[in-house]
């Protein structure tokens, strides 16, 4: 087992010991260094290069930070064919079903101080100063010129509109806001990770399909917080119920498969509709569905999708299933866990 070292660049003591990088790092040949926040310090990308060469091994070093346009740009040119990118997303429920009911994390988020905290109050607190130091610090350290307060109002109007279909023009409108300026803040919380906008699927089938794509938080604590949901029991009662289930199936199956699939959802200009198309190349492997009730029956609309695209599988997600059963010939109702099960055979 290798031994590590971790340096975090925001703290004065780990930025010292990087006064003279390349004799710190020479020092350590035989461990894997750490260094966290890698984007305060771009300058280190070229040193890095030069003892990669001088000693190809994979994971001496391990990069965390902020992913702004220019950080992957910097260390792409001066890492490249040196360097594997991977997005370290909160916790997903596959990662986390053996210590807690999928109630708890739906309502909680995948961040892990939040998905611990059992504190509402705590709870509420640390995402605020989440949020509070991703406009006010994160995002105009990767290049965003908006001010906070425009900022914040569009993320709280973004918690509105979670599940829907993305109208830049009406969001503006609502806040304010020129086109351009809510288009650009939207770029940004897409590229950090924030929200999710997810492509719709069109092909020559004869149909208008709608173009816009639709938008969710990434993360459902996130949004539960800027909806002012502090309880399962909350969430229950909430007018967007079916949106906050349909955001958290789909960002939980995304990231269970990983990005070796492509993602889309599927609406017609006359009503048919799902939640989730699931490609492999040109075979659509599955499409789902999320219903957030006990008996899902099969809906004229689902069968208009699974004609026109012809799935592998289909699927309506529920919250609680004993076990996978049949509606129709290959639709199944199930559990998000029994359908990524059935999914990964």
């Amino acid at each position: 087992e290798v031994e590590s070292v971790y340096l975090d660049l925001e703290n004065p003591v780990d930025r010292a010991a990087l006064i003279h990088p390349l004799e710190f790092i020479n020092a350590l040949q035989n461990k894997t260094i750490i260094i966290d926040e890698i984007q305060r310090n771009p300058e280190l990308f070229p040193i890095l290069r030069s003892s990669i060469d001088l000693k190809r091994e994979n994971g001496r070093f391990i990069l965390l930070g902020s992913a702004s346009r220019e950080l992957l740009l910097m260390s792409n040119e001066t890492l490249a064919g040196r360097i594997v990118y991977i997005e370290l997303t909160p916790f997903f429920y596959d990662e986390i079903n053996q210590i807690e009911d999928f109630r708890e994390h739906w309502l909680r988020g995948g961040y892990p101080m939040a998905f611990i905290q059992p504190d509402i109050a705590i709870r509420k607190i640390w995402m605020k100063s989440f949020l509070s130091a991703y406009v006010e610090r994160d995002l105009k350290m990767l290049g965003l010129g908006s001010s906070s307060n425009d900022v914040q109002r569009t993320l709280y109007m973004l918690s509105s509109v979670h599940g829907n279909l993305m109208n830049t023009n009406s969001l503006a409108n609502s806040l304010g806001l020129n086109v351009m300026t809510v288009r650009n803040i939207l770029s940004f919380f897409e590229k950090s990770f924030i929200i999710r906008l997810l492509q719709p699927w069109y092909s020559n089938i004869g149909k208008r399909l709608v173009k816009s794509p639709k938008v969710f938080f990434r993360d459902s604590g996130i949004v539960n917080y800027l909806l002012g949901l502090s309880s399962y029991e909350e969430m229950l009662r909430h007018p967007m119920l079916g949106n906050l289930w349909e955001g958290y199936v789909i960002e939980n199956i995304i990231n269970t498969l990983g990005d070796e699939f492509q993602y889309y959802f599927y609406r017609t200009a006359d009503g048919a509709e799902c939640d989730l198309l699931i490609f492999n190349g040109l075979t659509c492997i599955a499409v789902v569905d999320a219903k957030f009730t006990t008996e899902p029956k099969r809906t004229k609309s689902m069968t208009t999708v699974i004609q026109d695209i012809n799935p592998v599988q289909s699927f309506f997600i529920i919250p609680v299933c004993a076990a996978p059963y049949l509606i129709g010939e290959n639709l199944y109702v199930a559990t998000m866990e029994q359908a990524l099960i059935l999914l990964t055979q």
